[in-house]
Protein backbone atom coordinates (compact mmCIF):
# COMPACT_ATOMS: atom_id res chain seq x y z
CA UNK A 1 0.00 0.00 0.00
CA UNK A 2 1.44 3.03 -0.74
CA UNK A 3 1.74 5.89 1.47
CA UNK A 4 1.89 9.69 1.19
CA UNK A 5 4.17 10.38 4.08
CA UNK A 6 7.00 11.18 2.42
CA UNK A 7 5.07 13.84 -0.14
CA UNK A 8 3.50 15.59 3.38
CA UNK A 9 6.70 16.08 5.14
CA UNK A 10 8.16 17.90 1.92
CA UNK A 11 7.89 21.96 2.47
CA UNK A 12 5.38 23.67 0.56
CA UNK A 13 7.14 26.91 -1.24
CA UNK A 14 3.73 28.33 -1.71
CA UNK A 15 3.16 29.31 2.11
CA UNK A 16 4.53 32.52 3.17
CA UNK A 17 5.84 32.09 6.73
CA UNK A 18 6.12 35.11 9.15
CA UNK A 19 9.92 35.31 8.40
CA UNK A 20 8.91 35.46 4.98
CA UNK A 21 6.33 38.35 5.01
CA UNK A 22 8.63 40.11 7.49
CA UNK A 23 11.30 40.18 5.30
CA UNK A 24 8.57 41.57 2.29
CA UNK A 25 7.33 44.42 4.54
CA UNK A 26 11.49 45.51 5.20
CA UNK A 27 11.63 45.77 2.03
CA UNK A 28 8.69 47.56 0.91
CA UNK A 29 9.78 49.65 3.52
CA UNK A 30 12.81 50.58 1.96
CA UNK A 31 11.65 50.79 -1.05
CA UNK A 32 9.70 53.99 0.80
CA UNK A 33 12.79 55.03 2.21
CA UNK A 34 14.35 55.75 -0.78
CA UNK A 35 11.47 57.71 -2.16
CA UNK A 36 12.35 60.20 0.80
CA UNK A 37 14.93 62.23 -1.14
CA UNK A 38 12.09 63.14 -3.45
CA UNK A 39 12.93 62.61 -7.61
CA UNK A 40 13.96 64.96 -10.09
CA UNK A 41 12.62 65.72 -13.82
CA UNK A 42 15.15 66.23 -16.29
CA UNK A 43 13.97 66.07 -20.29
CA UNK A 44 11.31 66.68 -22.31
CA UNK A 45 8.78 64.05 -20.82
CA UNK A 46 7.76 64.24 -16.90
CA UNK A 47 8.89 60.71 -15.83
CA UNK A 48 10.81 61.19 -12.34
CA UNK A 49 14.52 59.85 -11.82
CA UNK A 50 14.08 58.36 -8.69
CA UNK A 51 16.17 55.98 -6.24
CA UNK A 52 13.43 53.58 -5.40
CA UNK A 53 14.75 51.84 -8.09
CA UNK A 54 17.28 50.79 -6.64
CA UNK A 55 14.84 49.15 -3.86
CA UNK A 56 13.19 47.19 -6.42
CA UNK A 57 16.61 46.03 -7.82
CA UNK A 58 17.72 44.66 -4.12
CA UNK A 59 14.27 43.43 -3.36
CA UNK A 60 14.85 41.14 -6.38
CA UNK A 61 18.29 40.59 -5.65
CA UNK A 62 18.25 39.34 -1.99
CA UNK A 63 14.76 37.92 -1.53
CA UNK A 64 14.10 36.30 -4.70
CA UNK A 65 11.33 36.41 -7.24
CA UNK A 66 8.27 35.37 -5.29
CA UNK A 67 9.04 37.95 -2.16
CA UNK A 68 10.61 40.52 -4.15
CA UNK A 69 7.74 40.59 -6.33
CA UNK A 70 5.81 40.54 -3.22
CA UNK A 71 7.69 43.14 -1.36
CA UNK A 72 7.29 45.74 -4.33
CA UNK A 73 2.96 44.62 -4.67
CA UNK A 74 2.92 45.43 -1.55
CA UNK A 75 4.11 49.10 -1.77
CA UNK A 76 2.53 49.77 -5.05
CA UNK A 77 -0.64 48.68 -3.48
CA UNK A 78 -0.63 50.65 -0.51
CA UNK A 79 0.64 53.51 -2.67
CA UNK A 80 -2.25 53.07 -5.29
CA UNK A 81 -4.77 53.46 -1.72
CA UNK A 82 -3.31 57.08 -1.03
CA UNK A 83 -0.37 56.45 1.16
CA UNK A 84 2.27 59.32 -0.63
CA UNK A 85 5.08 56.72 -1.20
CA UNK A 86 6.31 57.26 -4.46
CA UNK A 87 8.79 59.21 -4.56
CA UNK A 88 8.53 63.01 -3.49
CA UNK A 89 5.34 62.30 -1.78
CA UNK A 90 3.49 60.78 -4.68
CA UNK A 91 0.17 58.33 -4.10
CA UNK A 92 -3.33 57.41 -5.28
CA UNK A 93 -4.12 55.59 -7.84
CA UNK A 94 -3.21 58.47 -11.14
CA UNK A 95 0.02 57.16 -10.97
CA UNK A 96 -1.12 54.21 -11.92
CA UNK A 97 -3.17 55.35 -14.68
CA UNK A 98 -2.93 58.73 -16.50
CA UNK A 99 0.91 59.53 -15.13
CA UNK A 100 3.45 59.00 -17.81
CA UNK A 101 5.23 57.17 -15.55
CA UNK A 102 2.81 54.62 -14.72
CA UNK A 103 4.65 51.98 -16.75
CA UNK A 104 7.60 51.99 -15.20
CA UNK A 105 5.61 50.94 -11.69
CA UNK A 106 4.41 47.73 -13.13
CA UNK A 107 7.49 47.22 -15.01
CA UNK A 108 8.91 47.14 -11.38
CA UNK A 109 7.00 44.17 -10.45
CA UNK A 110 8.12 41.91 -13.79
CA UNK A 111 11.58 43.53 -12.88
CA UNK A 112 12.06 42.58 -9.55
CA UNK A 113 10.12 38.85 -10.55
CA UNK A 114 12.96 38.37 -13.18
CA UNK A 115 15.71 39.72 -11.31
CA UNK A 116 14.46 37.18 -8.60
CA UNK A 117 14.22 34.23 -10.83
CA UNK A 118 17.59 34.79 -12.28
CA UNK A 119 19.72 35.35 -8.96
CA UNK A 120 17.68 31.96 -7.74
CA UNK A 121 19.55 29.84 -10.59
CA UNK A 122 23.18 31.92 -10.25
CA UNK A 123 23.10 31.06 -6.43
CA UNK A 124 24.91 29.28 -4.95
CA UNK A 125 28.19 30.75 -6.64
CA UNK A 126 26.74 34.54 -7.59
CA UNK A 127 29.45 34.84 -10.24
CA UNK A 128 29.63 38.61 -10.19
CA UNK A 129 29.65 39.19 -14.18
CA UNK A 130 26.81 36.97 -14.66
CA UNK A 131 24.66 38.30 -11.69
CA UNK A 132 24.95 42.05 -13.44
CA UNK A 133 23.75 40.83 -16.56
CA UNK A 134 20.99 39.26 -14.80
CA UNK A 135 20.30 42.57 -12.32
CA UNK A 136 20.72 44.84 -15.66
CA UNK A 137 17.88 42.63 -17.94
CA UNK A 138 15.58 42.91 -15.03
CA UNK A 139 15.90 46.06 -13.31
CA UNK A 140 16.52 47.75 -16.90
CA UNK A 141 15.40 46.29 -20.29
CA UNK A 142 12.26 44.27 -18.64
CA UNK A 143 11.15 48.01 -16.59
CA UNK A 144 12.10 50.21 -19.91
CA UNK A 145 9.79 47.49 -21.86
CA UNK A 146 6.80 48.38 -19.99
CA UNK A 147 7.58 52.22 -19.04
CA UNK A 148 8.48 53.53 -22.42
CA UNK A 149 5.61 52.31 -24.37
CA UNK A 150 3.09 53.24 -21.58
CA UNK A 151 5.02 57.01 -21.34
CA UNK A 152 4.41 57.17 -25.20
CA UNK A 153 0.64 56.31 -24.80
CA UNK A 154 -0.07 58.81 -21.97
CA UNK A 155 1.38 61.91 -23.74
CA UNK A 156 0.50 60.71 -27.58
CA UNK A 157 4.22 60.62 -28.25
CA UNK A 158 5.83 58.80 -30.65
CA UNK A 159 7.43 55.41 -29.53
CA UNK A 160 10.46 56.48 -30.12
CA UNK A 161 10.44 59.82 -28.45
CA UNK A 162 9.90 58.29 -25.42
CA UNK A 163 12.66 55.40 -25.82
CA UNK A 164 15.35 58.58 -26.46
CA UNK A 165 13.79 60.60 -23.64
CA UNK A 166 14.21 56.80 -21.21
CA UNK A 167 18.20 57.21 -22.01
CA UNK A 168 18.51 60.07 -19.67
CA UNK A 169 17.76 57.11 -16.82
CA UNK A 170 20.87 54.60 -18.33
CA UNK A 171 23.60 56.28 -16.30
CA UNK A 172 21.98 56.29 -12.99
CA UNK A 173 20.27 52.52 -13.86
CA UNK A 174 23.42 50.85 -14.40
CA UNK A 175 25.30 52.22 -11.28
CA UNK A 176 22.12 50.40 -9.00
CA UNK A 177 22.72 47.78 -10.84
CA UNK A 178 26.19 47.68 -9.75
CA UNK A 179 25.12 48.73 -6.41
CA UNK A 180 22.28 45.98 -6.73
CA UNK A 181 25.10 43.27 -7.21
CA UNK A 182 27.90 44.22 -4.58
CA UNK A 183 25.11 44.35 -2.04
CA UNK A 184 23.66 41.36 -2.83
CA UNK A 185 26.75 39.31 -3.38
CA UNK A 186 27.48 40.39 0.60
CA UNK A 187 24.66 39.32 1.65
CA UNK A 188 24.06 35.94 0.00
CA UNK A 189 27.68 35.12 1.67
CA UNK A 190 26.31 36.33 5.46
CA UNK A 191 22.90 34.80 4.95
CA UNK A 192 23.22 31.64 2.33
CA UNK A 193 19.49 30.33 1.87
CA UNK A 194 17.54 33.24 1.56
CA UNK A 195 16.74 32.47 -2.31
CA UNK A 196 16.92 28.51 -2.62
CA UNK A 197 19.24 27.96 -6.01
CA UNK A 198 16.58 27.24 -8.15
CA UNK A 199 19.12 24.24 -9.50
CA UNK A 200 19.21 22.40 -6.29
CA UNK A 201 16.12 22.75 -5.28
CA UNK A 202 14.17 21.61 -8.03
CA UNK A 203 16.77 18.43 -7.21
CA UNK A 204 15.56 17.75 -4.16
CA UNK A 205 12.02 18.02 -5.37
CA UNK A 206 12.50 15.21 -7.39
CA UNK A 207 14.55 12.93 -5.02
CA UNK A 208 11.71 13.56 -2.57
CA UNK A 209 9.34 12.30 -5.00
CA UNK A 210 11.78 9.50 -6.08
CA UNK A 211 12.45 8.41 -2.54
CA UNK A 212 9.01 8.40 -1.23
CA UNK A 213 8.07 5.22 1.09
CA UNK A 214 5.75 3.11 -0.19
Amino acid sequence: MTSSNGLDRTPTPHILSVRDLAQIAIFAALIAALGLPGALSIGAVAVPITFQTLGVMLAGAILGARKGFFAVLLLLALAAAGLPLLSGGRGGIVWFTTSPAAGYLYGWLLGALVIGYLTGLLLPRYRFWAALGATALGGVVVVYLIGVPVTAINLGLPIWVALVDATKFLPGDMVKVVVTVLVARQVHRAYPGLIPPRRRAAADVTAGAVTAPS
